[in-house]
């Protein structure tokens, strides 16, 4: 019995060039996301700006351009990618209206560490709840009182009015 390699060479030759143009592109994808990562991280090295947030942002950076890659390399190799992006922003709708209250804390811990109205070690006061600042995270900010530590989400540090009360006049 003869096996016929005919086909198999006949395939290589159609899908072994869109195959590596497909690699290709997702190398340069991937060669670029790491470049903007390393910039973003010695822009965050030469400004004040939180480690925090540079890694952050750095990491949403990579992500978005790591899945451009593997899009563009699928269009590549000819496969229909509208019904991948359309299912990526369905995604994206549900995914962020189940965690609107996680991204609202998110968004306002990024504001929090930018703007720094307030730092560890200030006394303040927010809805009642008053104490001294122990750590500003990127959901919640840390107070403590007669060791007593009080959680407070960061998007409720944005929609109540806060009192800083200065330590050294206090």
């Amino acid at each position: 019995m003869e096996i016929n390699t005919v086909p198999l060479v006949d395939i290589a030759m159609l899908w072994g060039p869109k195959i590596g143009l497909a690699i290709i592109i997702f190398m340069i994808f991937l060669i670029v996301a790491n470049i903007v990562n390393r910039s973003l991280i010695k822009l965050g090295e030469k400004t004040k700006l939180n480690d925090h947030i540079i890694n952050l942002l750095a990491r949403t950076i990579r992500i978005i351009i790591f899945i451009l890659g593997i899009i563009s390399a699928l269009g590549t190799l000819g496969i229909n990618v509208s019904a991948l992006i359309a299912g990526f922003g369905l995604t994206g709708f549900a995914v962020g209206f189940a965690l609107k209250d996680t991204i609202s804390n998110l968004l306002s811990g990024i504001l929090l560490l930018m703007y720094q109205p307030f730092t560890i070690n200030d006394r303040i006061s927010v809805s009642g709840k008053e104490g001294i600042v122990t750590a500003i995270d990127l959901r919640y900010t840390t107070l403590v009182n007669d060791n007593t530590r009080i959680l407070i989400p960061n998007s409720s540090l944005f929609t109540n009015s806060i009192t800083i009360i200065n330590t050294e006049q206090a």
